[in-house]
């Protein structure tokens, strides 16, 4: 959702995730600068250079023709969100179209040429006749939120993970040269220069600017795997801020425009309707329906402890007779996660010398165990309960061991535990290829 960002972890799970064929990506330094908004000239130029240069109609640095192994809604003839997110974070490296911040692993990728991607917004009718603009923070649309405040619109940019509300207007000093615009564009600026917005506040967004790890020419978008995008324009429409016909823009460098099956688009994601890249202003034409308002049974409670403005929203969608039942609530239909215990939590016993078995007394009815090792040292416990959930292997408790690069993965019976092992062979987060094994076994 950031600094570098936000999914198919979406709001559930997660509180805290091109060449053409026989040549690669340029790094031209004509991608590198600033351009002002006023040199239209430049623009032009510049883009004229970059479709020289640039990648075809579709990034194909990478293939999805892997072997039919993964079942479920989130992965696909070997394919899934995740593994789309590490090819093109991996591609970008390699390929130096990365730019600051780096590495841009789990982040929303800034790359050479941002800049001038979002130049091509002015183009856009949509863009022209919009009054309220509500641009994420990422770090490669930067240059849209400059644009905004020059062009004198309202910019809107939702809060960091959404702790202490859903927008912050950005409110520059009075006569404010285009220097001090450009600060209130960066992540700085937005703290310095605004004021929060509440939800009693009228707020009527005209266009969506959203950052994109991955996206594909008939709109489908795969976030950085954090689920925020999708979650606050949930809740942009469930307060009245935009309406179906709202329109969506992203910006991504042309390697990031790539086949994404549709059998991984699922009901709580947001689709785009423009995409703009260094070299091409992208119509989708997209028809799948965008979120209709917030989905209560993919919420959490842990992140709804977490984000203030979603409980009030969801008080009042409580008060106006929904069902605004929590996906680990009681009376849920969907098994929650258990909590992450390390394993300095364990419970002890009262005996000298003895701990007390993980499947004894509040925990019986956890029979087999699934351990994973050779996890990544950066690893953090969030990628891998990602991962889980896009596989349909949710556990009921996991034991996160960091220092030993593992976790352990509980389930109520051993089929659940083997269908875990079996999904997951093979999987590779980063660079490490996992290594999973069958644990402790009990039949019930």
């Amino acid at each position: 959702m950031r600094g570098g960002g936000r999914g198919s972890a979406w709001y559930g799970w997660d509180a805290e995730a091109g060449s053409r064929e026989g040549g690669s990506v340029p790094s031209s330094p004509c991608l590198a600068g600033q351009v002002l908004a006023s040199q239209a000239g430049e623009v032009a130029q510049r883009r004229r250079a970059l479709a020289q240069q640039a990648p075809g109609p579709r990034c194909k640095a990478f293939s999805t023709s892997a072997p039919a192994a993964k079942v479920g809604k989130a992965t696909i003839a070997g394919v899934s969100k995740q593994s789309i997110r590490e090819r093109i974070w991996d591609y970008m490296e390699s390929h130096d179209i990365a730019d600051f911040p780096r590495p841009v692993h789990h982040r929303i990728p800034n790359f050479k040429g941002s800049y001038l991607a979002g130049q091509s917004i002015r183009d856009l009718e949509v863009f022209a006749g919009t009054q309220e603009v509500k641009v994420d923070p990422d770090k490669p649309l930067e240059g849209v939120r400059f644009l905004a405040l020059q062009s004198k619109k309202t910019l809107l940019v939702p809060t960091p993970r959404l702790r202490t509300g859903l927008f912050n207007k950005i409110t520059p000093p009075p006569g404010a040269t285009k220097d001090i615009l450009r600060k209130c564009a960066t992540s700085q600026g937005v703290r310095n220069f605004s004021v929060p917005v509440g939800l009693d506040s009228s707020v009527l967004v005209d266009l969506v600017v959203v950052g994109s790890v991955a996206v594909s020419e008939k709109g489908w978008r795969i976030g950085k795997g954090e689920g925020y995008a999708d979650l606050e324009y949930a809740m942009m429409v469930s307060m009245g801020a935009v309406h179906k016909g709202t329109p969506v823009v992203t910006i991504v460098h042309d390697c990031q425009v790539v086949d994404i099956p549709e059998a991984l688009v699922e009901d709580h994601d947001l689709t785009v309707d423009y995409i703009l890249t260094p070299t091409r202003v992208i119509t989708t034409g997209c028809a799948r329906p965008k979120p209709t308002g917030i989905m209560w049974s993919k919420v959490s409670c842990e992140m709804l402890t977490k984000i203030p403005v979603l409980r009030n929203l969801r008080e009042r969608e409580k008060q106006a007779g929904k069902d605004v039942t929590l996906r680990d609530e009681p009376g849920s239909q969907q098994p929650a996660p258990g909590p992450i215990r390390r394993p300095q939590d364990r419970p002890q016993t009262g005996s000298r010398g003895g701990s007390r078995s993980p499947l004894q007394g509040a925990d019986t009815q956890l029979a087999a165990t699934v351990c994973v090792g050779n996890l990544p040292f950066t690893t953090r416990v969030r990628e891998l309960k990602r991962v889980l959930q896009e596989l349909g292997v949710v556990p009921l408790r996991l034991t996160w061991q960091g220092p030993q690069h593992r976790a352990v993965l509980h389930y109520t019976d051993s089929a659940a535990a083997q269908q875990a092992a079996s999904l997951l062979q093979g999987l590779r987060l980063g660079a490490n290829a996992l290594r999973v094994s069958l644990g402790q076994q009990r039949d019930m």
